[in-house]
Order: C-alpha cells, then structure tokens, then sequence
C-alpha cells in the first residue's frame, strides 16, 4: 500500500524580517502546558514528603526536554512539517502507535478533573457537596470557547495561555517573597546539588521516579506540540504551511501536511540558522528559564508551608491543604490567591493539552491514512477535541461514582508519556540526522547531548517494562 503522505516540495528557505519579541509565543505557549499538574501537584508533593531532597532530578527533567524540543524545532523550521509525519514517512505503523500515545495518555482526564476541582474550591470550598463532573463541565466550556471562539485556533491559545503564564508567575513570586526565608533558599540549593539522590522509602518506586522526571516539563507527547506552534506562528518553513483554521468560522484550505525541502546553499543555510537562533533563544527563555523558575516556585510553597506541618496531601486536596495553610501566612487574601493560580495553572494545562492532542490525532489521522482524506485536518480537529472532551466528562462522572483518586490518572498520564519519550527521542534524532539537509542537521555536541537523553528514558522504560512483569525488584 502506498503512503499517503505526499513528498516535500522543494522550496526557498522564508527570510526572518521579525525582531524576537514581535514573534514570541510559542515557547510560551508550551510553558502554559508544562506549569500544569506535574508542577503544582506530582513535584510539590514530593516535597511535601522528601523535603528538597530530589529537587536536582526536577530540574534535570526540565533540562532534558530543553534539548529534545530543539530537535522537534529543527525539524519544523527545515520542513514546516509536525515530527508525526516525519515518523510516519520512516515506517507507516509508527502513526498508529502515537495516536495510542496520545490517547492513553492524555483522554484519561486526571489533569481536567483536577481543575474542576480546584474551581470548585475556590468558588465554593472543596467540602461543598456538588458534584465534581459539574466543575469539571464548566472548565471544558472555558475549553471550547477559547479553541472555537477566534477565527484562528492558535491566536486564540497563545493571547489565552501568555495571560495565564504571567498571572501565575507574578503570583508565585509574592507568596514566595512573603513566606520565604533564607534557610528555605539554601535547602533549595543543596537539594539542586544533591545529584544523585533517590528517596527509597516505601511507596516510591522506581516507576514513580521514572513519572516524577516525565512531569517535570511538558512531558510524552507534548514536547512535539511544539511543532505545531511554531508552524501557526510562521516560523521557517512553518511560514509555508496553512494555519489551523476554526471551521466554524473559516474554511481551511486543503493542503496536505507534508512539508519543504530547501536547497543547501548559503541563503538557505543562513536564514535556516537565523530561524534556529530564535529557537534556541525561545527555548532558553521561555521552557527552560521560565519553566523552571514557576516549577520551583510551587516546590517553594510546598517547602514553606506543607513539609514543616508533615502534611503529604493526595493529588485532589493538594491545591486547597497548601492554600488553606497560606491562609495562616497571608489571611484570607493568600488562600485566594493560591486558589486562583491553581485554576490558572490547571485550565492553562487543560487548553493546551485538548489542544495539542486533538492537533496531533488530526494530523496523524488526516495525513497517514488515505480513507481519512475525506475530511480535512480541521475537521478531524473539531472531531478529536469534542471526543476528547466528551469522554473526559464522562470519565470524570465515573470516577466519582466510583470514589476513585485522581492521583492513578495523573501518574498515568506520566507513565505511558514516559515510553513514548523512550521511543520519540531516538527517532527524532535520527530523523534529523538523516532527513534534513547536511547544513540543518545537529551537530556532534547536540547529538552526544540528545543521546544521552534517549539514553535515559530507554533505560527507565526498560527498567519499568522488567518491573512490570516482575523480573526485577522496585
């Protein structure tokens, strides 16, 4: 059977006339995704149990996403393409082995019921007897309106989430200053230099390490959403692919996903390098820097105000216990506060992940497999988001019916994130390697860099895969 997917046309490389910050967004836009559940509850309960004992291995999570999202970016600005239909080219079943990734790890809605939760709380207290699907129901309409309200999806996302990143960062940066002390700063500090240090209490496992590293960032298949937004921000070869269109308020055009090839002569090599140092400056900035500094804050709080008290909360009560403790710090105003940017920080995750998965199954769908051309990617689109919010709804009812903790969703999440990065960073790495032009390609620094990090998360997979089938001890 043929592959669908069409070759790449060959193509000048578009020029970069845009200062940096008139072009800013994307890297944002996968920060408003990464401060979601991982930061603001798997890690500061962490260290509401361990102290800041493990906090090196939050920031090495970070660190290794920083490097593989390069690599999703080199690939977007040489082709315009997602790394989907790279992977798609290679060999065809790939595509039907990430849209599994991307359903078992993101349709089991941990992360919207969390922010159902945490709404709840705030407008109600957490003890108020309406039911949980209720809240969760009105974060997913917050989720419609902001993705098919505008005209175009990403416009609409990135005004959304670059709101939402500052209101948390500038509220995280007034409770650690009013709750902080200095011993606080250093504990920091000697846990970022405690390299090396794994808690190897009972109920933290090897597995649960594997997930805690996954959470720090964006994490599975989100780090290749990031394809999709320097493609609708027009960035490189991105510049010739159409945007993602409300269908509802535009028709989208046509054209299929497949992507530019250049000519590797010295105007393309240069305004292929002129693209990637925005990249590499979006990346620093924004997911490393940015990422990084919010995810320590929330671990800040935890340190400040649950760990002395010895209160380990579970997932659902995580937000409330830390803000009703604030309460004792800064009154009234610092429960609400804390309040409101756990409903920022969740619904900035809940956006983006219906968002992203939804992009990622459209694509997927729409360019591998040729019965699927029928519709266009947005429609697919359309189609995955309401089924993706559906089943969420759904799910969330259920669980509550059942009195099941949504802790084994989120760790889900993370868990089935984790083999697909032990599967993805390989191969995106090879996809560059031998599928862009000799002056696009990483060099040997990068690629010992990426290395290691695939390295990595093989190694954990294998690890949790042997454990799993009980071959090796946790």
């Amino acid at each position: 059977m043929s592959n669908p997917i069409g070759p790449r046309e060959m193509a000048v490389m578009p020029q970069r006339t845009a200062a940096f910050w008139r072009m800013t967004g994307p890297g944002a836009v996968l920060v408003g995704l990464s401060i979601g559940a991982g930061e603001i509850i798997v890690w500061p309960r962490i260290a509401a149990q361990f102290g800041s004992t493990m906090l090196w291995a939050a920031a090495l999570g970070v660190f290794m996403q920083f490097w593989i999202n390069l690599e999703v970016g080199r690939w977007t600005v040489a082709t315009g393409e997602t790394p989907y239909l790279g992977f798609a080219r290679l060999w065809r079943p790939w595509a039907m082995l990430f849209i599994l990734f991307n359903f078992f790890g993101w349709f089991f809605p941990g992360w919207a019921r969390a922010s159902g939760a945490a709404l709840k709380a705030l407008c109600l207290g957490p003890e108020h007897p309406s039911p949980e699907w209720l809240w969760t129901g009105i974060t997913f309409a917050g989720v419609l309106a902001v993705l098919f309200g505008p005209k175009r999806v990403y416009a609409a996302v990135e005004k959304v989430i670059g709101a939402l990143v500052i209101l948390i960062t500038v509220g995280l940066i007034y409770i650690a200053l009013r709750v902080g002390t200095w011993d606080l700063v250093k504990q920091v500090f000697a846990g970022l230099a405690n390299v090396g240090h794994v808690e190897t209490s009972e109920g933290f496992t090897g597995k649960d390490q594997f997930i805690a590293i996954v959470f720090a960032g964006a994490g599975g298949t989100a780090n290749l959403f990031y394809g999709f937004y320097l493609r609708d921000k027009r960035i490189g070869m991105g510049g010739r692919m159409p945007s993602l269109l409300n269908p509802f308020r535009q028709r989208q055009e046509t054209r299929g996903g497949a992507g530019f090839t250049f000519a590797d002569d010295d105007v393309n090599r240069g305004r292929f390098r002129d693209w990637m140092r925005f990249v590499w400056l979006d990346q620093t900035l924004y997911f490393w820097l940015l990422n990084t500094f919010t995810m320590f804050l929330f671990i800040f709080g935890s340190l400040a105000v649950l760990h002395p008290a010895g209160i380990v909360p579970q997932s659902a009560t995580l937000i409330w216990d830390e803000a009703k403790m604030l309460a004792d710090t800064l009154g009234p105003s610092g429960r609400v506060l804390f309040l409101v940017i756990g409903v920022a920080t969740l619904f900035s995750t809940q956006v983006t992940l219906v968002d992203g998965v939804s992009r990622s199954l459209a694509d997927l769908c729409h360019n591998s497999f040729r019965a699927a051309q029928r519709y266009s990617e947005a429609q697919w689109y359309v189609g995955w988001a309401l089924c993706m919010i559906g089943f969420g709804f759904v799910i969330t009812w259920l669980l509550g019916v059942l009195q099941v903790s949504v802790l084994g969703f989120l760790f889900n999440a993370a868990y089935v994130g984790g083999f697909a990065m032990a599967v993805y960073t390989p191969l995106l790495l090879y996809l560059n390697l031998r599928h862009l032009p000799r002056s696009a390609r990483p060099r040997l620094p990068q690629v010992l860099i990426v290395s290691v990090i695939a390295l990595v998360y093989v190694g954990f997979a294998v690890y949790c895969l042997l454990w799993e089938l009980g071959l090796i001890g946790g």
